[in-house]
């Protein structure tokens, strides 16, 4: 299974609600950096499953949750555990640096 798609409606539960650390991709298909990113969370999400979600939620379909993020730039990509933001890396990421920042945020 692939990264989770997560939209304005569904962003509290899957992200905010969630047992686990969770990994959101802040992404728009217009993006050459963020198509470059998919591959890494795709992978991300099938070696993580079970033990961190991984989510994607494309900008330009839910702008609500980028504008109350303050997302500016594309992609970025957020750690959140017990529903609030535990990281935020902005730019194209190795699968290494992702990987770090949700076991970083397991441990807090």
């Amino acid at each position: 299974m692939g990264a989770h798609v997560v939209t304005t409606s569904s962003f509290k539960t899957d992200v905010l609600e969630a047992e686990t650390p969770v990994l959101v991709d802040f992404w728009a298909p217009w993006c050459p950096p963020c198509r470059q990113q998919l591959p890494i969370v795709e992978d991300l999400a099938k070696t993580t499953e079970g033990r961190f979600r991984v989510a994607k939620i494309n900008i330009d379909e839910n702008p609500e949750v980028a504008s109350m993020l303050a997302i500016q730039s594309i992609p970025t990509l957020m750690v959140f555990k017990g529903g609030k933001l535990a990281s935020r890396l902005v730019g194209l990421r190795d699968k290494a640096t992702l990987m770090a920042a949700l076991e970083q945020a397991e441990q807090a």
